[in-house]
């Protein structure tokens, strides 16, 4: 019974934390028609854009941070040591041991909220972009697991690294907005680096932007990009994580 109020808790938590965010948007929307001047995101495909973001973070808290945030531990107290004894990869282990239902719920609300937004769309997204849209929201979740798994092998190089929840939530926050805002002698450098070097402003943007807009050239160019930098992420944090495993000593050595 607790392990049930406590899934319902959290489940009330994170669908709290997720209206006041709706409610703050619908407040800006009172006062703005979109966001970023000349941006395109009014409030349907800003919404879309919103609902992106909980879909891919619903499925990155379900299924990864929950064993990510337990690896601090596992160094400190050797229980790591039994994870690469075991005849399977240790990263499959490491990443995928634990997962926390509880985050799915507001993948659930972006779900609706996704469809919720597309129905009031001035032109329904053509067929291309339906069948682009969850190839993306995998890229989505690749990048950000890419991540995850690099900021894990700092933990096991470090031993101890209590900040990785917060390093996550400083990155992750830029992806929360539209990348069109990051502009002027501050933005545009901002931009270019998390696009280009650390791609975080791919995640929702490629997504919700194929679904929002017409997919012209450029935009073609980003999905190109985003299928790419999927890739390199992914296969960065295996090396990085092996690089990282052979550095490992044992606690109880």
């Amino acid at each position: 019974m607790t392990f049930r109020v406590n899934f319902l808790l959290e489940c009330l938590t994170s669908l709290g934390w997720m209206s006041m965010n709706l409610a703050f948007y619908l407040l800006i929307f009172s006062f703005t028609p979109e966001i970023g001047r000349g941006s395109g995101w009014s409030r349907e495909p800003f919404f879309a854009f919103v609902a992106t973001g909980l879909i891919i973070n619903a499925i990155v808290q379900t299924l990864f941070m929950p064993s990510a945030s337990e690896l601090t531990e596992m160094v400190r107290t050797g229980g790591l040591d039994s994870v690469l004894v075991r005849p399977l990869d240790a990263q499959f282990l490491l990443s995928m041991h634990r997962f926390d239902f509880s985050s799915m719920a507001n993948g659930l609300v972006g779900l609706g909220l996704l469809i919720w937004s597309v129905l009031r769309f001035p032109a329904a997204p053509p067929l291309i972009a339906w069948l682009l849209y969850p190839l993306l929201i995998v890229c989505g979740v690749a990048i950000l697991y890419g991540l995850i798994i690099m900021l894990a092998a700092a933990t096991i190089l470090m031993g101890r690294n209590q900040s990785l929840y917060d390093f996550w939530f400083y990155i992750t926050n830029f992806s929360r907005y539209p990348a069109e805002i990051y502009a002027g002698p501050w933005g545009d450098p901002l931009r270019s680096f998390c696009t280009f070097v650390i791609p975080i402003l791919l995640v929702v943007n490629v997504p919700a932007g194929t679904l929002a807009r017409p997919l012209s050239g450029e935009a073609w160019g980003m999905v190109m990009l985003t299928f790419a930098a999927a890739g390199i992420s992914v296969g960065l944090s295996r090396v990085v994580f092996q690089a990282a495993l052979a550095r490992y000593r044992s606690a109880s050595s």
